[in-house]
């Protein structure tokens, strides 16, 4: 019976435990509403940190809509019941109204929301004038900050580097801010003099950085802490370059020393790019101008190049070929491209496992880089002096720009100066200055560079959605799906024009043929890239039956080691689909040995071809060599914190009374147990008489 009683009571204890957190659940429920959104975080250099972070426990502010940049006076000038939290439209998160929050002190201002109503933008680049100017070149000439107005990025506002001392979270979806602007005007929008003695409505972000002072003080903690608690504070922007040859290399088999590996009499032609971009916000940010419209070029080249030319054992010197590689983490301070300059030097690209040659500088004829093409009506040809070898590329392209027989229409000027973009290509000429470096990029007119609103609006794309197979290639007068001026058509004629320079080049023939390079490829790339990785040459370029790319464009930020590489993994397989040589007479189980590589195809019906792409390390030389100086500037330093989770939420704030009486009653009533438990005890023989033997054995 007794055994039935304990049993009773656990299970009602159970109960009681059980309802009372269910209970506590929706209690928190009713209390607090999240709020969907993305956060600032901090990354780090060999001198400073830049960023946000929020306090260990969150910061928590008021909520305050700013409609016009008056609104901001409130906050500035000793409001009633700080701290705040403004809700910013991009047209006034400027730098200086930034600036201003942060002389405010975290005392007045805790959160900062940055709520996307874009209707009165204008600009929006939140990068440096001069992007990458203490890892370019050192020279004033090629790009002066203290003159936006001739510099790469007129429009940036540095906001990107600066350190701020509250949490930056933005807030894109349309329902969340209506969610954030009701609570606003319910419960903060009236007598303002009276916020301190209300409950106002208020928000708390959640996004504690572990990293703090420069990216050498976190790595040494980050070592020093691994010997005790495996802890890390941050780690190094870290990502994967892509790779590939029109013609596939032969597979080495010599067993030699390293620097006997080259061979020498093997030239390449290097056509290169930028594969990342950057911006406040983690997981935001697309570079559609920034970055993936010189991207798709070259992808639209290499695919070009491929069908067109002959067998390499036909060129008039088959010891040539070109090597495309796109370059990750170009954002902070040319992450990809300084690696592979560093590899080459020490005869270490390609790596081992490729079982590839290894490749010199003595191995590659020119470098043409492709940048930023804004407007691609006015691009430039840049290289440091006028070397015959860029003249004669600049009649080559020309001849083809402007020829009537194709109608591209475009005039390609050049400029022979120091007043070159930043581009992979100083990583090269910082080597070497007479390094054969080219660069085509246009005049500067992406108003937001390195921003959250760098997309498919910024570069005008539609998507057609012609269902062809983007990998033929059309006649130059086949336009009938596109309008000149769009996207897919300028993409298709910068394209033509460099592919047939570079034949010219290779074949020391001019290129007389009808077939240009295929605007629906322009219009797939685009769609996968800015649109949704669930699109037909993401599946192409798949094993048949792979899963489903995510209703969502792939990240093109670098990341770190262990993070989302969406962007050069997709990059690898569209390159090796589109470079690759189809095998009609293997079969499926025999094409599973790289550089054999088994591709569903246009139809997904699945097609052996043989490969030649492959990845190379874009992690900087500055964390593999010992003892690397920090300050120097020779390689990038960029790291990125540690965080834990990054959340906001909003709830009802108590008034400073209500805090106040609050705390008071409580150390009333706590005042009031320690007496009433002193007397208690005190009187204990009085308040309580011996019980009866029958009693005395219940309680007993």
């Amino acid at each position: 019976m007794e055994k039935r009683v304990h049993a009773a009571a656990i299970w009602l204890l159970m109960l009681l435990h059980g309802a009372a957190f269910a209970q506590g659940e929706r209690t928190r429920d009713k209390m607090y509403q999240p709020i969907v959104g993305a956060g600032c975080f901090r990354r780090l250099n060999g001198t400073h940190q830049t960023g946000c972070s929020s306090t260990h426990a969150g910061s928590v502010g008021v909520l305050h809509l700013i409609n016009v940049e008056a609104d901001l006076e409130f906050l500035l000038a000793s409001p009633p019941s700080p701290p705040y939290a403004p809700m910013i439209p991009p047209h006034l998160f400027t730098r200086r109204n930034l600036l201003r929050l942060i002389e405010a002190g975290p005392s007045n201002i805790s959160v900062v929301l940055l709520i996307n109503k874009p209707e009165k933008m204008k600009q929006f680049s939140h990068e440096l004038n001069c992007p990458n100017q203490y890892s370019s070149l050192n020279n004033s000439e090629t790009c002066d900050a203290s003159n936006p107005a001739t510099s790469w990025n007129p429009w940036g506002t540095g906001l990107l580097h600066e350190d701020f001392p509250f949490p930056i979270y933005y807030i894109a979806d349309t329902e969340e801010i209506s969610k954030l602007e009701k609570c606003f005007l319910k419960f903060n929008n009236f007598n303002y003099e009276t916020h301190a003695l209300r409950s106002l409505c208020a928000i708390e972000v959640k996004s504690f950085m572990s990293a703090a002072v420069s990216s050498e003080v976190c790595i040494r903690r980050t070592r020093f802490i691994n010997n005790l608690s495996g802890s890390k504070y941050c780690d190094p922007l870290e990502g994967r370059n892509v790779y590939a040859t029109v013609y596939p290399r032969n597979v080495s088999s010599v067993e030699a020393e390293e620097t006997e590996l080259a061979i020498t009499s093997e030239k390449f032609i290097l056509v290169t790019c930028r594969l990342d971009t950057a911006s406040m916000f983690d997981g935001v940010g697309l570079g559609a101008m920034d970055s993936l419209v010189g991207l798709s070029i070259l992808t639209q080249v290499a695919h070009l190049l491929r069908e067109l030319l002959p067998p390499q054992s036909s060129l008039p010197d088959n010891r040539r070929n070109v090597l495309f590689v796109t370059f990750n983490g170009e954002s902070y301070d040319y992450i990809g491209s300084q690696r592979f300059v560093y590899d080459v030097e020490r005869f270490a690209f390609p790596k081992s496992s490729a079982r590839r040659n290894l490749i010199t500088f003595d191995n590659i004829e020119f470098m043409l880089d492709i940048g930023t093409l804004d407007d691609i009506a006015n691009i430039k040809l840049h290289a440091l002096s006028g070397t015959p070898l860029a003249q004669k590329l600049l009649q080559q392209l020309n001849n083809y720009a402007q020829s009537p027989r194709y109608g591209f229409n475009l005039n390609i000027q050049s400029e022979m100066s120091y007043h070159i973009p930043p581009t992979s290509a100083q990583s090269f000429l910082r080597r070497d200055p007479k390094f054969p470096a080219l660069i085509l990029n246009a005049k500067p007119a992406n108003k937001y560079y390195h921003s959250i609103y760098d997309d498919a609006d910024n570069v005008a794309f539609n998507y057609g959605n012609t269902s062809q197979d983007f990998t033929l290639l059309p006649d130059v007068g086949d336009t009938k799906n596109f309008k000149a001026d769009s996207l897919q058509m300028k993409v298709r004629n910068v394209s033509s024009i460099v592919a047939m320079a570079l034949y010219e080049t290779l074949t020391g023939k001019e290129y007389t043929g009808s077939k240009v390079a295929n605007p629906v490829l322009a219009d797939e790339f685009f769609y996968c890239f800015l649109l949704s990785a669930d699109c037909p040459l993401f599946k192409a370029a798949s094993y048949p039956g792979s899963p489903k790319g995510l209703p969502m464009p792939p990240m093109r930020y670098v990341s770190v080691l262990g993070g989302p590489q969406e962007s050069s993994g997709w990059t690898y397989r569209v390159l090796g689909y589109l470079l690759s040589q189809k095998q009609p007479k293997i079969p499926k189980d025999n094409c599973t040995i790289l550089p054999l590589h088994y591709f569903a195809g246009f139809n997904g019906v699945g097609e052996c071809r043989l490969t030649t792409q492959n990845y190379s390390s874009a992690l900087s030389p500055a964390f593999l060599i010992d003892d690397y100086d920090w300050r120097s500037g020779n390689y990038s330093t960029w790291t990125e914190s540690t965080w834990s989770l990054f959340s906001a939420r909003i709830f009802l704030r108590p008034s400073n009374v209500h805090q106040v009486t609050t705390l008071s009653v409580g150390i009333v009533v706590l005042i009031v147990s320690f007496c009433v438990v002193y007397i208690i005890s005190s009187r204990s023989e009085v308040l309580f008489e011996d019980l009866p033997a029958s009693n005395a054995a219940l309680f007993g």
